[in-house]
């Protein structure tokens, strides 16, 4: 990996309280970067934010429920009202409505919508402005390899995931002319709380063999690498899947 700075820098993260969120916030602060942590759990984000400060780092806990769209917007507000230089978005957080599609209520079908698809909108409808001013900045919405091929039972999730594929296009073409580079990640499964299912039979646990899934801090520093590229790459979907994928789609 060539040598990363985002010194000084302001990178919001959502969904920082575990897994790849948590992994990419450890990773932007070792590069420099003064990370703001999203997620529901105070806690957590206390507890990352904990491990970032004793390293040396810089973080800030803003405790969101990203399925509220009143709160993302309250959030974005105090965000963006500070003068530092804002470059980068990771729009980590995710939910799902696991289960045959005629089963899945409304309410947990729209709460899905605000979390995966929502929350990314109005994040980066908010850090828009300040990286087009700014000259330039990166925002990442880790989408799925559900975003590229439907699953049984995961309705909602893939739906949200082929939705982050049209948001990302379409702000990538209006953020292009000002240097502002928006991606569109798609990990194969990763070693956390997610990778434990299968996406040929959602709905049905199975644990994956190590070598099989993505561990978290290789995804996380494949991000860094896209925030911190030079601001001529052009790049609006990348693919990150493990070497093996033995029965997955």
């Amino acid at each position: 990996m060539p040598d990363l700075n985002l010194r000084d820098q302001i990178a919001i993260v959502t969904g920082a309280s575990s897994g790849l969120g948590e992994a990419t916030a450890l990773r932007l602060a070792e590069l420099g970067a003064r990370v703001a942590l999203l997620a529901r759990s105070k806690a957590d984000l206390d507890r990352v934010a904990a491990r970032i400060n004793d390293a040396g780092g810089a973080a800030s806990v803003l405790p969101t429920d990203l399925s509220d769209p009143t709160d993302v917007v309250a959030t974005a507000e105090r965000i963006v009202t500070r003068a530092d230089p804002l470059r980068v978005l990771v729009n980590v957080a995710a939910t799902d409505a696991p289960g045959p599609a005629d089963e899945v209520s409304l309410e947990a079908w729209e709460r899905v919508i605000r979390v995966n698809l929502t929350a990314p909108f109005l994040l980066s409808r908010a850090v828009l402005p300040l990286m087009r001013a700014a000259g330039g900045g990166t925002i990442v919405n880790v989408s799925s390899v559900a975003g590229r091929r439907g699953w049984a039972n995961a309705s909602a999730y893939c739906a949200t995931k082929f939705g982050l594929t049209g948001l990302t296009q379409a702000l990538a073409a209006e953020g292009a002319p000002h240097g502002v580079r928006v991606v569109c990640l798609y990990p194969g499964a990763m070693a956390t709380h997610w990778g434990a299912w299968s996406p040929a039979d959602r709905g049905e646990p199975r644990q994956m063999a190590p070598e099989d899934a993505l561990p978290p801090k290789d995804v996380a520093d494949y991000i860094a690498w896209l925030v911190s590229a030079p601001a001529h790459l052009t790049v609006t979907e990348a693919v990150v899947a493990p070497i093996r994928e033995r029965g997955w789609p």
